[in-house]
């Protein structure tokens, strides 16, 4: 698995221009006029992994796969969007279907390009788009407790629902107890419980510090995720080759690309772990939740691998690339054999044994 991540904001933003920037394309069509984007546009990015460029190397694999992310482009969102304003319905639909969410807001003036409600407040902008979620996500749960008369759902369920609503009218997004929860929430479509990243999309002065807008965002949203970017600047990095990338960065001070600062806070937000596969036929990486046992990690290589599990032997990424080979890891006793019990660790390589 990798994730999906939906960009949602309000029109001209600069939703379409980072969406290009963050997939090395032109699919999506950035212009100065509301709606621009009305289906939404779908680009997945390999995560380039320097661990796994290593292990493909030492096994001398004939394939080296990367996980990937894959970024939705959303169409933008207005004040009325859950009573169908705009392209309300469509807007919401699309975002339930990603696993997180990057809610951009503009942070930069600017006279040529203008912006929906004629004023730059991207606490305004949050507040627009926290509140239209919550009104989809009450009329929602109130259709499904309607449907509850019809037994459809559990007393548990009713519960749940009715204890959320409370939240929702008082205008507070949705808080899972438990992973249980998590998954019955989701599975009915609330978008407000989705975990999001806050990205002020900045101008390029503003990209090293911030500015005055960044810091009423931070000031006003202090327990959230929050990554600071220049779409026009990370849509310029991306139209270069590596050696002009590496020295454009390092002339205007920038360290490490939006791309990769987004990857790795929704790697966080996400709780989501790497591991890896190597063998002479493929180098692989994979991405698992935080937590997972070794059965269920070896599922998402291939379903019947859980059932059928019978034992992990395991090394960490850092001795197989010291040492140069799953053999020389064995011969020096760095290959561990693990169980059913075993919780998988980020950057392992992992060899499952199973029943064929």
């Amino acid at each position: 698995m990798g994730f999906k991540c939906g960009i949602v904001g309000l029109p001209n933003v600069g939703k379409s221009t980072l969406f290009n920037a963050l997939t090395a394309s032109k699919n999506a069509e950035a212009a100065n006029f509301p709606f621009c984007t009305i289906d939404p546009n779908i680009g997945i990015v390999d995560v380039l992994d320097k661990r796994l460029d290593e292990l493909s190397k030492l096994s001398n694999s004939k394939k080296k796969i990367y996980t990937n992310i894959t970024f939705v482009d959303i169409a933008g969102l207005v004040k009325g969007a859950s009573k169908g304003e705009g392209l309300g319905n469509k807007f919401l639909s699309h975002i339930r279907e990603v696993d997180a969410i990057i809610h951009l807001v503009r942070c930069f003036e600017s006279d040529e390009i203008t912006h929906v409600n004629n004023e730059i407040s991207p606490s305004n902008d949050l507040e627009t788009i926290k509140t239209e979620i919550i009104l989809s996500d009450i009329d929602l749960i109130q259709k499904k407790l309607e449907k509850s008369k019809k037994k459809l759902l559990q007393e548990k369920e009713i519960e749940i629902l009715k204890n959320k609503l409370s939240e929702l009218d008082k205008g507070n997004e949705v808080i899972a107890e438990n992973d249980k929860e998590y998954n019955f929430l989701s599975n009915i479509g609330l978008l407000s419980i989705k975990p999001k990243i806050i990205v002020c999309n900045v101008d390029e002065g503003s990209l090293s510090s911030g500015n005055q807008f960044t810091e009423i965002v931070r000031k006003k949203y202090p327990s959230e995720k929050i990554v600071i970017i220049c779409a026009d600047i990370e849509d310029q990095i991306m139209g270069l080759d590596k050696n002009e990338r590496e020295t454009f960065m390092k002339d205007i001070g920038l360290d490490k690309t939006g791309l990769n600062q987004l990857i790795k806070e929704g790697y966080d937000l996400l709780n989501l772990d790497t591991f890896f596969t190597s063998g002479p036929e493929e180098s692989r990486a994979w991405t698992v939740k935080k937590n997972t046992l070794a059965p269920k990690a070896a599922s998402v290589i291939h379903t019947d691998f859980e059932k059928n599990f019978i034992r992990a032997e395991a090394v960490t990424c850092e001795d197989f690339i010291k040492f140069g080979s799953a053999e020389k890891c064995k011969e020096n006793g760095k290959m561990r054999i693990e169980g059913k019990d075993y919780i998988v660790k980020d950057g392992d390589v992992l060899y499952f044994r199973v029943n064929p």
